[in-house]
């Protein structure tokens, strides 16, 4: 893998670059497709190409249970297996951990509010009887499969090997993932683990990466402490990695803060990715603090709950409203969806409960966001970016007409 920058953003941390992979260029900023289990749910191949899509990451943890890694590669591997030509990633199976974990049974997403006491987590070790799926030990995660009890022991160079399987272009360190409600001791005996285990990732990935072809991203933790954040930084960036990512369960009111700490000691010639985010707000954070790549499934998950995306901010397609609004859902959109349905025609699929609302809701909002990070980068190559975001945020009300 090889990362080139073509022009920097004046005043901030912010680029515009090339990633170069065995199986083809990522113009960066990138939005990553989100393919849990070898899919974009509800669309196929074809479409998300058609969003302008150049990546798709995997799920490490769910395509271990299901298929199996085995089955993956024998296939030829993730993309020959769902029959996707461009770059792959696989995640290491870190948040599923968390969230399988210490989130078990609590509403604590990759984004959530540090200000809610029924979010803070329990001692983990003792209480046995917790109906939580996964327990953490020094060298690896003991879990239970949501989906037929069997029980699993991951390790950093088992989550190394599955991936290697799974033969995807970019994978990421095994790492543990903590709520930002965690209190300061937990998250520095989770920081300790993390970078054990990266030292242990890049080993194996080193004795299985003969032939070079796949690039290994370190995870940065440290939640939302600075100086864990920093020491992380520190510790990660003098580690042989091919890129980084910016993990971690974040606090919306602080995340510019967390990415901005990190990407100011990460080395600037090698690609950042910043895990499980991509709200518009959030991309323009994340581009003006130094990050190169997004993955997140809000899109394609809004899209099936009928939360479509447009410049103004989202709409929720099933309000009475749009029932009778003969008119595309965004103007001057170029998805395959705006071009040839309505409002009115997607809302009664949705009132149908229709499969095919899904999916056209899902074309348009990957689309979206999408030529959004597209636009944004050809804005960093314009010289344009702030302009550009003033105008974008400026019309996009985030508390829109869901209400």
């Amino acid at each position: 893998m090889l990362f080139k920058i073509e022009k920097k953003l004046k005043n901030s941390l912010g680029r515009a670059g090339v990633i170069e992979t065995a199986h083809g260029q990522i113009h960066t900023p990138a939005f990553v497709a989100v393919g849990t289990k070898g899919t974009v749910k509800s669309l196929n191949p074809e479409q998300v190409r058609e969003t302008g899509t150049e990546v798709v990451l995997g799920n490490t943890y769910h395509l271990y249970l299901q298929p199996g890694d085995k089955i993956v590669k024998d296939a030829g591997g993730l993309g020959k297996f769902m029959n996707w030509s461009g770059p792959t990633m696989t995640d290491s199976g870190g948040f599923q951990v968390f969230s399988l974990g210490a989130a078990y049974g609590k509403d604590i997403s990759k984004v959530t509010k540090i200000t809610d006491p029924s979010l803070l987590i329990p001692e983990r070790f003792d209480d046995s009887d917790a109906p939580r799926l996964a327990k953490i030990g020094a060298d690896g995660v003991s879990f239970k499969s949501h989906l037929d009890g069997s029980i699993h022991y991951i390790t950093p160079e088992r989550s190394i090997e599955i991936q290697h399987a799974l033969g995807a272009d970019i994978i990421f360190a095994f790492d543990e993932c903590t709520s930002p409600t965690e209190d300061l001791k937990y998250q520095e005996e989770a920081l300790e683990r993390t970078h054990r285990w990266a030292k242990r990732s890049l080993e194996e990935h080193k004795k299985l990466n003969t032939e070079n072809k796949v690039a290994l991203f370190g995870i940065v933790q440290g939640g939302r402490e600075e100086s864990l954040r920093k020491k992380s930084a520190e510790f990660i960036k003098k580690l042989d990695f091919d890129g980084f990512g910016i993990g971690g369960s974040f606090a919306k009111e602080d995340m510019s803060s967390a990415v901005r700490w990190v990407n100011e000691i990460l080395p600037e010639e090698k690609p950042r990715h910043l895990l499980g985010i991509g709200e518009p707000e959030d991309i323009f954070m994340g581009v003006e603090n130094g990050v190169d790549l997004f993955d997140c499934v809000a899109p394609t998950r809004n899209a099936r709950t009928g939360t479509l995306y447009t410049k103004t901010g989202k709409i929720n397609i099933m309000n009475q409203e749009y029932r009778e609004q003969f008119i595309s859902i965004e103007n001057e959109c170029g998805c395959y969806t705006c071009k040839n349905y309505t409002r009115a025609y997607i809302s009664h699929l949705f009132r149908g409960k229709e499969m095919l609302a899904g999916t056209l809701a899902s074309v348009h909002n990957l689309y979206f966001i999408i030529n959004l990070v597209k636009d944004i980068r050809q804005a960093i190559l314009e010289d344009r970016f702030y302009e550009f975001k003033k105008n974008f945020l400026k019309s996009f009300t985030f508390e829109s007409q869901l209400l």
